[in-house]
């Protein structure tokens, strides 16, 4: 296949208040903070670089499907069950809002949490293989 987007390079997320945002993503999940000013934030963390942008109140990267679920808009992967076992109990430590680890019907399991603003977020217990190819994982 002929592939022409190769690559997530960045992902938005709105916010309320850049300074504490900022805090709570480098504090609770190890984002390494690049550059923040009054208006935004850009933090790289899970081999990604995330925008937090200053939003209106009430924003989120949430939406709802035709049944009214609210979901999330991104995943991310650990290595295994185990791994998301130890992710899920230090998220409840840190005081993270988060949701019971999930049986979805599919390979893994899953759970959600959510940032100070209400963005909803997934983790689930297996890495995609293209990702444990390139950095040589193993299980």
């Amino acid at each position: 296949m002929n592939e022409k987007l190769l690559s997530v390079g960045t992902t938005y997320i709105p916010v309320t208040d850049i300074e504490l945002a900022s805090d709570w993503y480098a504090g609770k999940l190890g984002a390494e903070l690049s550059y923040k000013d009054a208006d935004k934030a850009i933090l790289n963390f899970a081999n990604q670089s995330f925008f937090l942008v200053k939003s209106k109140e009430n924003q989120s990267s949430n939406f709802y499907d035709i049944y009214g679920e609210e979901h999330f808009s991104m995943t991310f992967e650990v290595n295994g069950l185990n791994a998301l076992k130890a992710v899920h109990k230090d998220f409840i430590e840190k005081e993270i809002k988060v949701g019971g680890i999930e049986n979805r019907g599919h390979t893994g399991r899953n759970f959600v949490f959510y940032d100070l603003d209400g963005n909803k977020f997934d983790v689930w217990s297996e890495l995609s293989p293209i990702f444990k190819e390139k950095y040589l994982i193993s299980r």
